[in-house]
């Protein structure tokens, strides 16, 4: 019985190791202490526009500077991905979160071209030499993700902005095709679940406000600036993985080598995937910070 045991104490240990192996360390293990560079949280309020806009910079351990990975939130920000920021940063890298201008408490009324606009001021921000200095930022290596809406805002800033490390899209939802293929009721219907914690807003108004103004963000105008950059795309079962392969395929169209692309059988919250998310987002980043 004793070898028995033994036994199957062995295939659990070796069943042990092999998903570690398939897991980056980042994922279930904390970094080694660092007293002369410990990591840190640091709040961080963002000139956007004439308001400032609210962020939190997830620092590193270690000495910097260290690249950082700007994580947008999406519609309206329920999901803000602080599993994946804290991964990250025991990873090696900066997580920098923030709220668009009206939503979760920053200052202003919510607009959705502003979050392109404040996505950029967060860039802006986090590159200021003394910004960076203080705050330990690589601005050589800086990569940007985004989740849902936040997928929207991270490719239309991606494409504008060719010394970004890389651009992450995770279930991204193409904001300005929506009004284009549905009537204005059904885009109040969708507008009136995901108002929660927008300021100025009602579900007309953010209708309104898609369909007049959103117009020229699509997904296909994106490509040429997209194509200059490495771009990992996740997908899931959540219906927008139609407009994400579309993209894809137009970047590959291109030429564009540097396209990885993951879908998950998982909702659009990665509910019951949050650690293969992880373990993608990392990977991913390290071969960037190969570079």
């Amino acid at each position: 019985m004793r070898h028995i045991a033994f036994f199957l104490f062995a295939i659990v240990l070796s069943s042990t190791a092999a998903l570690c192996q398939s897991v980056p360390a980042a994922i279930f293990t904390d970094p080694p202490a660092d007293s002369a560079h410990p990591a840190s949280m640091s709040v961080l309020h963002i000139p956007s526009h004439g308001v400032l806009i609210n962020g939190v910079l997830y620092a590193s351990s270690g000495p910097g500077p260290h690249p950082t990975l700007i994580i947008c939130h999406g519609l309206p920000g329920n999901e803000k991905n602080l599993d994946l920021a804290q991964a990250v940063r025991r990873a090696g890298w900066n997580a920098v979160t923030f709220n668009y201008r009206g939503s979760w408490g920053s200052p202003g009324q919510f607009r959705f071209v502003q979050n392109i606009e404040d996505a950029g001021a967060v860039l802006a921000y986090l590159r200021d030499p003394a910004n960076a200095s203080r705050l330990g930022i690589d601005t050589r290596r800086i990569a940007i993700a985004g989740h849902s809406m936040g997928g929207w805002v991270t490719a239309n800033v991606a494409a504008h902005d060719s010394a970004l490390l890389g651009a992450i899209l995770i279930s991204a939802a193409d904001m300005s095709a929506l009004p284009q293929r549905a009537t204005r009721d059904r885009v109040v219907a969708e507008m009136a679940d995901d108002m929660e914690s927008l300021a100025g807003v009602t579900a007309e108004s953010m209708a309104d406000d898609l369909i007049a103004n959103a117009k020229g963000h699509e997904f296909a105008t994106t490509v040429d600036g997209l194509a200059k950059l490495p771009v990992l795309v996740l997908s899931s079962n959540d219906g927008l993985a139609p407009a994400t392969d579309a993209l894809v395929k137009a970047l590959q169209t291109k030429g564009d080598k540097s396209v990885t692309v993951i879908h998950a059988d998982t909702d659009h919250g990665w509910s019951d995937h949050r650690i293969f998310l992880e373990s993608q987002v990392i990977t991913w980043l390290a071969t960037l910070h190969a570079q």
